[in-house]
């Protein structure tokens, strides 16, 4: 879906079918700069002199009606007035002048435009007017346009630093790699590019999009996927305008072998008020974000030095990893923390063999653990023993990912020499195991051992919390979920106001409910009691309340017709009195089941990404112990399960403490045809099915409420 919405306006303007929309982005061979300026101190200025000092090999045209020459390139007082073609403009004049600018591109025919102006929907109704100008301007010209408050674009590679952030300034150039950045704010990008930079992270491309009032954060992965130079793909999200194209889009770079780790900021209710006013669009529900992410294969990192550890990690082993890690420390304290952070991330410490430790005693005979294993300080007077002992685990685990703590001996490059010559030689002969090195180190060692695929950290649980992250990621990919195709929509044929309704409507859809009938008398709540058999439950009937329990609005196990005519009674006076203005319908009496484990089963449709399916422990306590997880509708059976099984509770159905097992089968199913309903009627803004009562075969639905829009 986004190559084709990519595609169609490069097919528009007679370019290839095959290419992407951003590509002349990232790859242009001819840059106008819009508003340029001879002072490189000046943000109209650095443009300019970047292009030119980092080895653009294009042609750069200098804009502006003032000066013949700019940095000493031939300027033009319009984008109009150049004799050639201009694959990209880069627009940085006042706000009040960026809208005659953008014509003249569309008049000369430019291809893609990055707005780094300011002043438009950032700040408020009157810049969204403005800002919506310029879409419609660029739309009827076939031209893409990223930002307008964008940063700007960087492909280190092909010299394309068209940006004026202050962090290449420095008059070194980062280095190419292929780790790319996607921001929608400038600042959290200009931050990325210089903790990379300074980490060795070489990047491939970067964008900071902005605004978003065309291309957004989803466009840009989904080019990256395609991207060959591109292996890691970061990305920062304030918010979303179109989940479907982010979901599709990270689904695309895991399935094309990327690794997507994404941080979404404006997680509080602070922070999603900063967001929105910062990008003029709504945060979302933090918890749906996470959901996305994980279904889509992408991690999300909680600070911008996770999500370059992880990167930095994934782009300079260029392995893949199994569940296991085999620890090497010289001190048996950090072996300690080490291993408390392994089984905190999720890792897991496999003790070694009887075989590999008389081995490892004939190398180190003071060596002592079965994994973590410590070679004590006394293995400063031979070095080249760690690498051995190393050499020794590898042989005998199977994909097993190998740390080794070296203290700090790395800061001196003449002591270490030979262990880092013996490490290189470990990994040459070992080049698809993970092999990590734990240690402050002088930075010529570091880039020794990067060079040859030995990833260095100096905090060990970092370096865990990466080699975790790593191996999710690589997890998720494994096990995407299956894309359903979706059902055709419908529209309710009945209200679902009140309880009694939405029962009967998931009861004709599947959905097991109690033998019940809303009683308007007290003769027939009686007689409904007789027909159904004591003990039962009697709850207000009213589509004006929706938490009953919160009001008295439920009595439990009525045992004789003499409770039950005192309970309707006593449920009527309560209704009165908590809503004096409630339609009341009478008295719902239904059968008391108790034997079994109560469960919720969820809907809400999420303003950004559509119908998503919540299932937790139920009852009253739900909200208490909040065990509850979340997926996309509609769910396949295997999906459901996974649901079931990522919420702790979940140990109740399976015979917990010598206790019945309940039918779980019942509840996937349960789940499946509910979630199925969130797509099918798109009317129906929330579900909440509480409890679902799961038993020892099948499930009933005791109550729910549904609200529709």
């Amino acid at each position: 879906m986004v190559s084709i919405i990519a595609n169609f306006y490069l097919t528009f303007r007679g370019m290839p079918s095959n290419m992407h929309d951003l590509d002349l982005l990232f790859n242009p061979s001819s840059v106008a700069v819009i508003g340029a300026s001879s002072d490189r101190n000046k943000l109209s200025g650095r443009t300019i002199h970047f292009l030119k000092t980092y080895g653009f090999k294009g042609k750069i045209f200098p804009v502006n009606p003032s000066s013949p020459e700019i940095q000493g390139l031939q300027a033009y007082p319009s984008v109009s007035a150049i004799p050639e073609a201009v694959d990209q403009a880069i627009i940085i004049v006042p706000s009040q002048h960026v809208e005659a600018a953008v014509r003249d591109c569309a008049k000369k025919g430019v291809k893609i435009l990055l707005v780094l102006s300011s002043g438009f929907g950032e700040i408020g109704p009157e810049g969204r007017v403005a800002q919506d100008r310029l879409l419609a301007i660029a739309r009827e010209a076939g031209m893409r346009m990223i930002g307008p408050n964008s940063l700007g674009a960087l492909s280190p590679a092909n010299g394309v630093f068209c940006t004026f952030s202050s962090s290449f300034a420095r008059g070194v150039a980062p280095a190419a790699g292929q780790v790319a950045f996607v921001t929608q704010s400038g600042a959290f990008g200009s931050c990325a590019y210089v903790m990379a930079d300074l980490r060795g992270v070489g990047m491939s491309r970067a964008l900071a999009t902005g605004n978003e009032a065309d291309v957004d954060v989803a466009l840009c992965i989904d080019y990256l996927a395609e991207d060959p130079s591109t292996k890691v793909i970061c990305a920062s999200l304030e918010s979303c305008k179109n989940g479907d194209l982010l979901r599709q889009a990270i689904r695309k770079a895991t399935q094309a072998g990327k690794a997507v780790v994404i941080m979404k900021v404006g997680a509080s209710e602070v922070g999603s008020v900063a967001a929105a006013t910062h990008t003029g669009s709504l945060a979302g529900d933090d918890r749906v974000y996470d959901t996305i992410f994980s279904e889509a294969g992408a991690w999300r990192a909680r600070s911008i030095e996770e999500m370059i550890d992880i990167a930095y990690l994934i782009a300079t082993s260029g392995v893949s990893i199994n569940d296991r890690v085999s620890l090497v420390t010289v001190s048996g304290g950090i072996g300690v923390l080490m291993a408390d952070d392994a089984a905190r991330f999720g890792l897991d410490l496999v003790p070694f063999s009887q075989p590999l430790l008389s081995e490892l005693a004939e190398i180190l005979p003071y060596g002592t653990g079965r994994n973590p294993y410590d070679t004590t300080a006394q293995v400063a007077t031979n070095h080249a023993a760690t690498v051995q002992v190393g050499d020794c685990i590898l042989r005998h685990t199977a994909g097993d990912a190998l740390l080794l703590y070296l203290a700090n001996n790395a800061l001196a490059p003449e002591v270490f020499k030979n262990t880092q010559a013996a490490l290189i030689e470990l990994k040459t002969k070992n080049p698809a195991r993970m092999i990590m090195v734990i240690m402050p180190s002088e930075t010529g060692v570091r880039r020794a051992l990067e060079q040859v695929g030995i990833p260095v950290f100096e905090d060990p649980t970092r370096a865990i919390a990466a080699l975790a992250a790593m191996r999710e990621i690589g997890r998720r990919s494994e096990s995407l979920r299956q894309v359903l195709p979706l059902s055709p929509t419908r529209d309710l044929s009945a209200p679902v106001a009140s309880e009694a309704q939405a029962k009967s409507f998931l009861q004709q859809h599947g959905v097991s409910i109690t033998r019940e009938e809303v009683c308007a008398s007290v003769e027939r709540a009686v007689a409904v009691a007789a027909s159904i058999g004591y003990p039962v439950v009697a709850k207000i009937a009213s589509p004006d309340i929706a938490h009953k329990t919160e009001i008295g609005g439920v009595i439990l196990n009525i045992q004789t017709e003499s409770a039950l005519r005192d309970a309707f009674s006593v449920l009527l006076q309560r209704a009165q009195a908590a809503y004096p203005r409630a339609q009341i319908d009478g008295v719902l009496v239904a059968t008391m089941l108790t034997r079994g484990v109560e469960t919720l089963i969820g809907v809400n449709r999420d303003p950004v990404f559509g119908p998503m399916v919540m299932f937790g422990m139920g009852g009253v306590m739900v909200e208490l112990y909040k065990d509850v997880a979340m997926a996309s509708a509609p769910l396949d059976r295997a999906s459901a399960a996974k649901l079931v099984a990522s919420v702790k509770g979940a140990v109740l159905l399976d015979g917990f403490r010598g206790g019945p097992h309940y039918d779980r089968e019942a509840l996937i199913d349960a789940l499946c045809r509910i979630s199925e309903l969130a797509v099918q009627y798109p009317q129906i803004t929330s579900m909440d099915v509480n409890p679902v009562l799961v038993m020892e075969s099948g499930t009933v639905a005791l109550d729910a409420v549904i609200a529709t829009s």
